[in-house]
């Protein structure tokens, strides 16, 4: 893997959003859709549902769920879909063309989604407050989630995935792609200068940290490479400072990233990344 860890710049605003911004899960007109089923969505449902390269089952995905597609197409994010990026627990992913450029389509699973794994992410963050036990709420909530941390994450300059759309359980974002096929995990690279790729990925936590945010989840299996750039994915679990857990899973963070850093040939420990992380005397 190149040497070159190219640093993004954080965009000019004023701040890098609003710590209480609360996240609507009422009904979206995917919903209202799947209700009316008029005849041209049961004909796109049916497309979709018979394509050998986007292949949904009626157990794990809802009538809602099409009609969440049927909707980011009419609104032009989507103009054909490809085969699956990945597939997992919670979501899969697709690649998708929209216009002349192939995005990400991440569809979260209703029925099959690990809740209580969600509502631990979610119980707490003041976004959230209100959501009560409704699956479908905590699926939508999380989805919403992940588009304003990827939004909040961008703005302080942090490389992620562009958000682009969001639907009801399904996000449509950039693809991370090199040569055409999905950008690489640290852990499946060669990192020929881990100096260089851990200060890059310690300024990331800073910033994500200064923008009110902790991953959660941070490991070498979320951050990709891609054409000079180090990339953070998988937002979906960031939480803000204020939750209950946060310093927890900002801890386990530095833990994480310092011991693949380690078996690269450092000398780095969790506690001197959680240190260098939040500590504000050089801000």
């Amino acid at each position: 893997m190149t040497e070159d860890f190219e640093l993004v710049a954080p965009e000019a605003v004023d701040s890098p959003g609003d710590e209480w911004e609360e996240i609507d899960v009422t009904d979206t007109e995917a919903d209202r859709i799947a209700r009316r089923r008029d005849r041209e969505f049961n004909e796109f449902r049916k497309r979709i549902k018979d394509s050998e390269r986007f292949k949904l089952e009626e157990s794990v995905f809802d009538e809602a769920t099409y009609a969440a597609i049927y909707k980011l197409v009419q609104d032009g994010y989507i103009d054909a879909f490809g085969g699956p990026i990945s597939t997992g627990k919670e979501a899969n992913v697709y690649t998708a063309k929209s216009g002349d450029r192939t995005v990400a389509v991440k569809v979260y699973r209703i029925n099959a989604s690990d809740f209580k794994d969600m509502r631990g992410y979610l119980d707490g963050d003041p976004r959230f407050e209100g959501i009560g036990q409704n699956k479908r709420k905590v699926v939508m909530a999380w989805v919403r989630k992940e588009f304003a941390n990827l939004q909040r994450a961008k703005q302080a300059g942090v490389r992620v995935p562009d958000p682009i759309a969001v639907e009801r359980n399904v996000l449509v974002m950039e693809y991370i792609a090199t040569d055409g096929d999905r950008a690489k995990r640290l852990n499946e690279v060669h990192v020929e200068n881990p100096e260089t790729a851990y200060d890059v990925v310690a300024e990331y936590m800073r910033r994500l940290y200064d923008a009110g945010l902790v991953h959660g989840d941070l490991s070498e299996y979320n951050i990709v490479f891609q054409e000079g750039q180090l990339v953070v994915i998988d937002l979906g679990q960031a939480v803000t400072k204020h939750h209950p857990n946060a310093e927890e899973f900002l801890q386990r963070d530095c833990e994480n990233v310092a011991a693949f850093f380690a078996r690269q040939g450092m000398d780095v420990t969790g506690d001197q990344l959680y240190e260098s992380v939040t500590d504000e005397t050089d801000r």
